[in-house]
């Protein structure tokens, strides 16, 4: 079965403006998708790595990429496909609470 990363990106004043039953059941979905083997996580404090030409690890604390809103979390799901992946998330928190959740299809290296 294809296997799915997704970034949520979400800021506490939209959670906060978010009706608290849409949120209650946000959470009550993400805990059915832990239940069916779905692993997520709230994301901590990136480091940048860096090795050109292998030369030796370069680490930079903070994101290299900028967003609008800050990075909530990561999931691994399994899926049939991008549109049940899509559905799988669309009940999230970042996704209902005025943020976004990207799916980003995994595909094995060459």
């Amino acid at each position: 079965m294809p296997t799915f990363i997704t970034i949520g990106y979400g800021d506490q004043e939209g959670y906060d403006r978010t009706d608290p039953a849409v949120r209650d059941a946000a959470h009550a979905h993400d805990e059915r998708l832990r239940a069916a083997g779905v692993r997520m996580g709230v994301a901590g404090p990136p480091a940048q790595v860096r090795n050109h030409d292998g030369a030796g690890a370069e680490v930079r604390a903070g994101a290299f990429l900028t967003s609008a809103l800050p990075v909530g979390g990561f999931a691994v799901i399994e899926a049939a496909s991008m549109e049940e992946a899509i559905a799988l998330v669309s009940g999230t928190p970042c996704a209902v609470a005025g943020g976004v959740v990207e799916v980003w299809p995994l595909r094995d290296t060459p």
